[in-house]
Order: C-alpha cells, then sequence, then structure tokens
C-alpha cells in the first residue's frame, strides 16, 4: 500500500524519518465495515466500540470516521476517552463500559458521559445522585454468565422497578463464549438476557459484540456493540473477510551478509540454512510486535511483505529490532518498508504465530508508529 494517499497525524508529511515504522490507517474502510455489521445487525442500531484508542489507530479519528458513517451510539472503557470523544460527538451517547467510578456521578453526567453500572455498589451510589436531583442517564450491566462485571440476576429483578428513576436507557450482558458458536453457554446466556430483558421491558437491551453478530437473529435485541470487526480482524472463524483497515510497516536499516550456518538474533535461536541476505527492520516488541512470533530452529515465526514477496522472520524479535530473510528478492534496499501485517500479511496470521489474538496487536502498537491516515474528514 503506498502510504503517498495518506495525512501524516501530527507532523508535516513526509516526515516519517523520524520513525521505524508507520501505519497505515484506512478510515473509509472502517466505516465499510461498520456497514457491513450494521446489515448484520439488521433492525438492531449497530453501535461503536471506540476502547482502547479505538483499537490502536485512534480514538478522535475513528470516531469522527464512524459518525460519518452514521454510527449514533459509541462505547468507551474509560472516562478519560469519553471526554476525549465528547467535544467531537456533542449529541451521540457515549457509554462508559468500566463503570462508575467511586464519587464520579455528577462529573460524569456533567460531561455527557453514561456509566454502565456493573455492581450494587454503582447502583445505589448513582441512585442517590439522581435522587439528589441528578439528572445524568446510566446503562445497567448485567452479568449472565461471564463473571468478570454486571450486577446478577436477581439484582436486576430487584433494580427493575427503578428503572426510570435511576435514568436508565439501556439494559446489557456480555457473550463469554461468542467466538464459539457451539459452546453451551452462549444459549445458557441468551436464555438468561431474555429473562432480563423482559424484566426491563421498554428499555433498549444489547447483548452482541463483534462475534454475537453471527450467532443468529434471536442475539441482536436492540443494539450490538461491535468491536474488533470495525478494525478489519475477526472476531470469530465464521466471520467474512473484513476491509483492511491498519497496514503496520517497518523501515529496512540495515541489509547484510550472513554465511550458511550463521546464528542470527539474541539466543543464538535460530541458524540459516544457507548463505542468506537478511534484512534488519526498524521495529520491534517496543512497538506492539510480539516477541513470541519469531523464530527459532525448531519453530517457524511469522512473516512480512514487501516488493511483492513474502519474507519470513528469523531468530527473535528485540525490543526495536527484526530481522527477516530476503535471500530471494534481490531488490531489497535499505529505507525500504516492510508490512508486518495489513492487506497481504493478516494480523491475524501474526497473532496466530505469536500465540495471541488480533485484538492484542491493534490495542498494542505503540505510539512509536508515524501514523497516517486515508479516507476520513
Amino acid at each position: 500500500m503506498e502510504s503517498s494517499n495518506f495525512v501524516t497525524a501530527g507532523r508535516a508529511p513526509g516526515e516519517d524519518w523520524r520513525c521505524g515504522g508507520r501505519l497505515l490507517v484506512d478510515l473509509a474502510a472502517l466505516a465499510d465495515n461498520w456497514r457491513a455489521t450494521a446489515r448484520l445487525a439488521g433492525r438492531a442500531e449497530a453501535s461503536a466500540v471506540v476502547k482502547g484508542d479505538a483499537y490502536g489507530i485512534g480514538i478522535e479519528a475513528a470516531a469522527t470516521a464512524l459518525a460519518a458513517a452514521g454510527c449514533r451510539t459509541f462505547f468507551v472503557a474509560l472516562p478519560s476517552e469519553g471526554l476525549r470523544l465528547r467535544p467531537l460527538l456533542p449529541e451521540a451517547p457515549i457509554y462508559v463500559l468500566n463503570g462508575l467510578p467511586p464519587g464520579a456521578a455528577a462529573d460524569l453526567a456533567e460531561a455527557g458521559l453514561q456509566p454502565v453500572l456493573g455492581s450494587a455498589e454503582e447502583v445505589d451510589e448513582w441512585a442517590t445522585y439522581r435522587a439528589a436531583g441528578g439528572t445524568g442517564a446510566a446503562a445497567l450491566h448485567v452479568d449472565t454468565g461471564m463473571q468478570r462485571l454486571g450486577v446478577t440476576i436477581e439484582e436486576a429483578a430487584a433494580i427493575a422497578p427503578s428503572a426510570k428513576a435511576l435514568g436508565l436507557s439501556l439494559v446489557m450482558s456480555h457473550l463469554a463464549a461468542a467466538d464459539q458458536p457451539d459452546h453451551p453457554l452462549n444459549a445458557a446466556q441468551l436464555a438468561r438476557f431474555r429473562s432480563v430483558a423482559s424484566a426491563f421491558a421498554g428499555l433498549p437491551a444489547s447483548l452482541s459484540n463483534s462475534a454475537g453478530l453471527h450467532l443468529g437473529e434471536d442475539f441482536l435485541f436492540d443494539l450490538v456493540r461491535p468491536g474488533i470487526a470495525l478494525y478489519g480482524a475477526r472476531s470469530t472463524a465464521a466471520a467474512p473477510p473484513l476491509a483492511t483497515v491498519v497496514t503496520a510497516e517497518a523501515r529496512i536499516v540495515q541489509v547484510r551478509d550472513v554465511a550458511a550456518a550463521t546464528a542470527v538474533g539474541y539466543g543464538a535461536s535460530e541458524h540459516v540454512r544457507r548463505a542468506s541476505r537478511i534484512a534488519i527492520l526498524g521495529a520491534g516488541y517496543a512497538d506492539g510486535y510480539h516477541r513470541r512470533a519469531g523464530s527459532a530452529d525448531d519453530r517457524p515465526g511469522a512473516s512480512v511483505h514487501l516488493h511483492g514477496r513474502r519474507a519470513p522472520l528469523v531468530g527473535r524479535i528485540s525490543m526495536d529490532l527484526i530481522a527477516v530473510d530476503v535471500t530471494d528478492i534481490p531488490e531489497v534496499r535499505r529505507g525500504d518498508h516492510a508490512e508486518l501485517f495489513g492487506p497481504h500479511i493478516a494480523i491475524d496470521e501474526v497473532a496466530e504465530r505469536a500465540e495471541t489474538i488480533g485484538y492484542e496487536l491493534l490495542t498494542g502498537l505503540g505510539r512509536r508508529y508515524e501514523r497516517h491516515y486515508r479516507g476520513g474528514a
């Protein structure tokens, strides 16, 4: 992917010599992925989860593009994330998934943020705020099997008669095994949430995340909360391919010749099997490229893409550097960029090699990348 169509964030175009890597973020692809989830949602509203700095791509740019595409409701994890969004989205409901910090009810309401109340303590504190004349709105999270956040089903039943007094705008739960369609917990959580939603008749209900969109119409309710799907990674094997939103690239710092049987990198974990040309890339685990994606004599690692070819990693990944074998790509030169993941190397492929998930790779992208955007306002 050429960077010439992208606009540099934070610096003048052409100044990416300051960084070892660059991120090419396609906001039009992000909008297309949201539209795809909206179609899957049917009659339900498709919101957008933009926590974790919009999964690493930049919350302001992502939310602006999503709002322009038609998204009306947003979810963040922390109040600080919501505060970054509010000036850009003056009318949009912004829900704070991590709930109500102690003593912060009035502050959240004044900022126009809606806490997702996830414990009896939070509900009691919010009720006190509302009883004192507070007018802010909130959502209620009910635990149906995740055992992470949420009031119990029994607590929810006791809260239901006070929904209006609490200013509740949404009742929600979270699926624990939606990426495994045949897991029995999905059906159990659906049955439990149906009983909860019926107790809050007239209040919008939300159960599905990105993976839940593929479990069937019964899981959709009134609002769905896609996250990872928006950013181009698969939430489940059942998900169709999505548009690539993020391309991560690293610059070649040096190209060197290595004799056959020579060890490359820390720990001498891998020896080249032939006389080789090795390109050293200016990124590493300090940039969120996981150390486990490296290779050794007894296990292959991930690959990168450059000049139309794949090049396998050689040896361990360092904090700031990655070695790749470019013996079969003679045109490689110092200063070229190699794709770490993007349209030619799927992020989920790299995640599999690193024994992790696409979520972790995206959200762990370091601040050392030069970020370039296209397709947005």
